[in-house]
């Protein structure tokens, strides 16, 4: 009787999972009715009839046509089914029965993927199988480790605004997946994660290299499926690619038992998705007096700011117009760096914890806070209550659940950004209306020459923020910039200046180490005639130290520029600032010999040259500031991957600071490790 029981538990088990795949948003994944025809095509594993002519299937649609243009339910359906590529050439007969896996690949090239990068284990080599035999040549970048492959999907995703792709297999596969969709979820990075599968009868059972991987991602991903029947597998893959990039963008993850990969069938390619609940709540164009009310109360301001994030960067020349025409200053966050040129007096640079501190200025002294495309990040606002505290605040942002979440807005806007500037640059040409917001500009730029992004200058040993601005300069401020997380990511953000969108990729909302070097490999496969430069720190560089392999193997031109100083530094910094420089396992280099102590190279550990050098990746060190400039130099000429470890003190910090939780004027804007005893220190 127990093993009765035993047995029946698994089989719900296993009922539940595959029910399991529309994690409350039971509307993104239901299946459009079948015949009864196609229901006895299933029966025999034979699908329903193929489409006679390739040239059937219509190109696909923008997905930001959805939020720019009026359309009814119908309309939107039918939009949202087209594939993105039209007379489509299939390597298979219009009735040749193939492999699930050979659809799925079929299903990607339809999409226009063009590369992905995946893993093969036991539960997806049938997938990769059919990759090796893509009629359209779709390239697999093979990663040294999962997590190297999701964050490079990342990097690939949001330098190019396309949908990132990324396969693993089943178990630990699938489960090292995980920080890269939590990463994607929160930056709002467009990705399509493919996950292998036990076979469909043995899940719930506890089988080899099984995990329950749609319940694991559930909350960090936008939507996510479980295949339970070949025939789904076109329809699932137009959704997923859709909802990935539709809206506020977001990773999907596909999970497919390796038997329906196996299952022979004859795929159908004009099924409509099944997704009028989320359709339904993509926000239509802004109407016009909604933008006249936000054109009356510009009017209205004697101080005026833009906080632009990363919901901008696909309105660049819309943003650009607006800021312009009106003459209002304008901040990034850490995650909108580019969407306007920092090389613009009217750029006020970042704002934040880490940020300009005329930027922050601006924002606490501002009467109207003009939020397009941001999410009010604690990164950002310090307290809420005294963030922009003095401002009547605009909030556009494409995600309802963003606005009035952390901030009350005065003026909340549900719409995409872009169509939202557009009828609110047309009512300004028409309006013409007369801005004059000069005093308060010249009130900001008192504020910009007393606190710049300031550091010491030295004549022997290297500082990084100078590091950065040689960078900058030496690539004309025009290379594809990642970077890992930690001082090295804020020096970056600072001190190099982005005058374009989708050049910049950092792990911003959760923070990942380690996505540096991943980032900097997908961004090299997608635009392979830009510079694309890691600026990473020793700890992070770590951390996924092995796609060094991927580089040599690939032959990506990946440089990368690490800030090594031995330490965790910026968790360095708040034991300095806030610990008494207590150290709590901070220090990352060799225990016996210290480097910042015996200033001997042989004492730096561990020796990313010689780890390069097994790697067959050129690498040099620099220690001294009259070196850099040639070191960064032969780095840039070398035609391929290339390692420069550049030393510098662990004391060294990112400086302004607004303490976590703090307000403008709890901000720090002097001293450094050295003098830990000293009033610019704070304590929490």
């Amino acid at each position: 009787r127990l093993q009765l029981l035993v047995v029946a538990r698994r089989k719900m088990s296993a009922a539940m999972t595959a029910m399991a795949a529309a994690p409350i948003r039971a509307a993104f994944s239901r299946r459009a009715p079948r015949s009864k025809a196609a229901s006895k095509a299933s029966k025999r594993n034979i699908a329903r009839p193929a489409v006679s002519e390739p040239s059937m299937v219509s190109p696909g649609v923008d997905p930001s046509v959805f939020t720019e243009t009026e359309l009814t339910a119908s309309q939107m359906q039918d939009l949202a089914s087209q594939r993105p590529v039209a007379n489509f050439q299939s390597r298979f007969g219009d009735d040749e029965p193939r492999k699930g896996a050979d659809i799925l690949v079929e299903a990607l090239e339809r999409e226009g993927v063009d590369c992905v990068f995946a893993y093969p284990g036991g539960a997806s080599m049938e997938i990769h199988q059919s990759l090796t035999k893509s009629k359209t040549g779709v390239r697999n970048v093979l990663c040294r480790h999962e997590q190297g492959e999701v964050f490079a999907a990342e990097g690939y995703a949001k330098c190019t605004g396309k949908v990132g792709v990324c396969i693993a297999t089943s178990g630990p596969g699938a489960t090292n997946l995980v920080t890269g969709l939590a990463d994607a979820l929160l930056d709002s990075v467009p990705m399509v994660a493919i996950t292998g599968q036990v076979p469909r009868r043995m899940i719930g059972t506890d089988a080899f290299q099984e995990t329950p991987t749609v319940e694991i991602t559930r909350q960090i991903t936008k939507h996510n499926y479980l295949v339970m029947d070949v025939n789904d597998i076109p329809r699932i893959v137009r959704e997923a690619f859709f909802l990935a990039s539709s809206g506020r963008p977001g990773p999907v993850l596909i999970d497919i038992p390796k038997d329906v990969q196996q299952q022979m069938s004859i795929p159908y390619w004009g099924p409509k998705v099944s997704l009028n609940g989320y359709l339904s709540r993509l926000p239509s164009p802004p109407s016009h007096p909604q933008m006249e009310r936000v054109l009356d109360m510009i009017k209205d301001a004697k101080r005026p700011v833009v906080y632009a994030g990363g919901g901008c960067l696909d309105a660049a020349p819309e943003l650009k117009e607006f800021i312009e025409s009106t003459g209002i200053p304008i901040t990034n966050t850490l995650m909108g760096l580019g969407c306007y040129p920092a090389s613009d007096e009217l750029c006020l640079d970042m704002l934040g914890m880490h940020g300009a501190v005329y930027a922050n200025y601006a924002v606490d002294s501002a009467d109207l806070l003009l939020a397009f495309g941001v999410r009010f990040d604690d990164r950002v606002t310090g307290k809420l209550e005294a963030f922009a505290a003095r401002a009547s605040i605009v909030h556009i942002d494409i995600d309802p659940a963003e606005i009035g979440k952390n901030k009350e807005a005065h003026c909340p806007v549900f719409s995409n950004i872009k169509p939202a500037l557009r009828t609110l640059n047309s009512i300004i040409r028409a309006d013409k209306p007369e801005l004059d917001f000069s005093e308060w500009r010249a009130d900001i730029a008192k504020q910009r020459a007393k606190f710049p992004f300031a550091y010491t200058e030295t004549d022997d040993y290297i500082v990084p923020q100078h590091a950065v601005e040689l960078l900058c300069e030496m690539t004309q401020g025009k290379a594809v910039v990642s970077t890992g997380v930690g001082q090295h990511q804020m020096w970056a953000a600072q001190h190099y200046k982005f005058d374009e969108p989708r050049n910049w990729l950092t792990s911003g909302g959760l923070g990942s180490m380690g996505f540096g070097l991943p980032a900097a490999i997908g961004a090299a496969a997608a635009r392979p005639d830009a510079v694309v430069v890691d600026i990473d720190g020793d700890g992070s560089f770590v951390m996924n130290i092995q796609e060094l392999a991927t580089l040599h193997a690939e032959n990506l031109p990946v440089k990368m520029f690490v800030l090594n100083n031995q330490h965790l530094g910026m968790v360095v910094q708040w034991e300095d600032r806030f610990y008494g420089a207590n150290r709590g396992h901070t220090y990352l280099g060799s225990p016996d010999k210290d480097y910042a102590v015996t200033q001997d190279e042989a004492d730096i550990f561990p020796d990313f040259v010689k780890i390069c050098e097994g790697f067959r990746v050129p690498a040099e060190r620099v220690v001294r500031k009259a070196d850099l400039k040639d070191a960064i130099q032969r780095m840039l000429d070398h035609d391929g991957p290339y390692l420069l470890d550049v030393m510098f003190p662990h004391q060294e910090h990112v400086l302004p600071m607004v303490p976590g939780g703090g307000t403008f004027k709890d901000t720090i804007t002097t001293g450094d490790g050295r003098t830990p005893e000293t009033k610019d220190m704070k304590t929490l």
